[in-house]
């Protein structure tokens, strides 16, 4: 527990006072967020510093190695046992996805910012590198096993574990190809739906920080109910999960720090830095810790959101007509007329239902079974 409390800290610390050295950067270097011709309320936001997700990147990076640096140091002084919480595999697993995303993520937001334009790499573009970076988690996750031959993902599709429905279909290549693409939709999906809900200042970002306290403790749990410690029908057979619970801890404290800086009015924008390797992130934790059908629910936000896109689009396409004002869902209400922190403060209290929903779920699936 202490190791997971000490990478929220640092990460917290580092985003808390790394912001502003980065906002001063990015102001020195003009490098601020183009707005879309149509969204003439958001026109004033037009120059503000982008590319804050940077800041979320560096500070996760720093909580996570610096919790396990000081518990490495206080163990050689005699002072604390860490034999047991080593560097996994799966907690860079999820670190890959942040930081690779996160490159992504900066070519789409330094394209916007050298060509003058609100809109960075083509769909086409995005889409090949989300694919070559999932192709890379996927196969490591799924074919690098440890001492005791444990892999840290697995071809069956889960929801609070693993299911009964095998990807595999008993043909173990079958199993790797499909993974491939499941992979694919979750990460995908996961990045563009955090993505779109980047649209209003701190939105996305106090959403991130309660999904991602929701995958601590869900990694505490199977940590403590893990089948190699408490073996049993109700046991997780979840490999690293104290280690992704460090991770999830250390992405939930960037995103409280940066959030000072990013809450209405922000000082500056996550842009899809951080959009783009928030939302691969927290595909990457529901894949290794088993909840893969339990993302929709923790980050109902982001599904909702997304989901008002995709009806908008069809709606027209279909109908010529259009069922909202504007898509996303948030620039709906503000054409209603509804004040932009009114809409922030209730799309978190949507987005603390889910997380409270899913975290109902997981804990009654363990009780249900006592």
């Amino acid at each position: 527990m202490v190791n997971v409390l000490l990478a929220g800290g640092i990460s917290m610390v580092v985003a808390l006072f790394g912001t502003p050295v980065l906002i001063r950067f990015l102001v020195r270097r003009e490098y601020g967020q183009f707005i879309r011709d149509d969204l003439t309320h958001h026109h004033y936001k037009r120059g503000k510093p982008t590319m804050g997700g940077a800041v979320i990147i560096l500070a996760t990076l720093a909580g996570y190695l610096g919790s396990h640096l000081v518990l490495m140091g206080l163990a050689a002084g005699g002072l604390m046992d860490v034999r047991a919480n080593p560097f996994t595999l799966s907690a860079f697993l999820v670190l890959f996805l942040l930081v690779s995303l996160g490159v992504v993520g900066f070519l789409d937001d330094f394209t916007k910012i050298s060509k003058e334009r609100s809109l960075g790499l083509t769909s086409t573009q995005k889409l090949i590198g989300q694919a070559l970076i999932t192709a890379v988690f996927a196969l490591l996750a799924l074919l690098v096993k440890d001492e005791h031959g444990r892999a840290p993902a697995s071809t069956a599709i889960s929801f609070v574990r693993d299911t009964s429905f095998d990807l595999a279909f008993g043909v173990p290549v079958v199993g790797v190809i499909l993974f491939l693409i499941w992979a694919n939709l979750l990460i995908t999906g996961a990045s563009n739906g955090v993505n779109i809900t980047d649209g209003l200042d701190g939105l996305a970002t106090g959403a991130s920080v309660m999904v991602f306290g929701a995958y601590t403790l869900i990694g505490l749990w199977q940590y403590n109910q893990s089948c190699q410690a408490v073996p049993g029908p109700n046991c997780y057979d979840v490999r690293d999960s104290l280690d992704l619970a460090i991770v999830a801890c250390a992405v939930a404290g960037a995103c409280f720090g940066f959030l000072w800086w990013n809450a209405s009015p922000a000082q500056i924008i996550m842009g899809d830095t951080g959009s783009l390797s928030l939302g691969a992130a927290l595909a990457g934790m529901a894949i290794l810790t088993r909840t893969q059908l339990m993302l929709p629910i923790l980050g109902a936000l982001f599904v909702i959101i997304t989901m008002s896109v995709i009806i908008q689009v069809a709606s027209f396409k279909l109908t010529g007509k259009r069922v909202f004002r504007m898509a996303p869902l948030h620039h709906h209400f503000e054409l209603l007329g509804w004040a932009e922190v009114t809409i922030v403060a209730r799309f978190w209290i949507i987005a603390g239902i889910g997380v409270a929903l899913g975290l109902a779920l997981f804990y009654g699936e363990w009780a249900a079974q006592l």
